[in-house]
């Protein structure tokens, strides 16, 4: 027999961690996409405190989010713009350039709850404006932390094609 995951969770049971750096990011998320069997939709759950936010301003090149809000108010940013944002609100964030980068900041005085809904996909280009980095994941769990390629730089930081592969190359009848 097998352990097929039950399609319904409570929100209350969602396992939640501590996820944040430093004084302006802190929040605790539990994914529960996997848990419910959900294989194509990544699901997060959100509890930010008042003057926190959970990520940095960023923006995705492969996947889709949506955030549902469920408590609280806060404001959205999106690409150049600003958005109060309260419960029942419903926030979008395409894929595309720094004029899709978003950020949900808790600037009410209670709790912010919100879930985050993407796509799931399994390679995957974030750009973060505010500090100029860039993150190539491929296989990666974002919420395990584990598995598959995680590359976190800046532009201009970047080697040749073939830098190293002299070195590397073994004589398998090619060279």
């Amino acid at each position: 027999m097998t352990d097929t995951p039950k399609p319904v969770i409570n929100l209350a049971d969602v396992a939640l961690r501590d996820n944040g750096h430093g004084d302006k990011f802190q929040a605790k998320v539990g994914s529960f996409g996997r848990a419910i069997g959900s294989t194509g939709i990544g699901a997060m759950l959100h509890v930010v405190e008042p003057g926190k936010r959970a990520f940095p301003f960023h923006n995705h090149h492969t996947i889709h989010e949506l955030f549902i809000i469920l408590e609280g108010e806060g404001e959205y940013r999106f690409g150049g713009e600003t958005y109060p944002v309260k419960a029942g609100d419903v926030c979008a964030a395409p894929t595309g350039g720094p004029e899709t980068a978003h950020q949900i900041i808790n600037t009410g005085t209670t709790t912010l709850k919100y879930l985050g809904l993407s796509t799931a996909g399994s390679t995957e280009v974030v750009e973060y404006p505010d500090s100029g980095k860039f993150a190539v994941t491929s296989r990666y769990d974002w919420a395990t932390g584990k598995g598959g390629i995680r590359f976190i730089g800046r532009s201009g930081e970047t080697l040749d094609y073939w830098d190293g592969e002299q070195r590397t190359c073994k004589n398998n009848g090619y060279a």
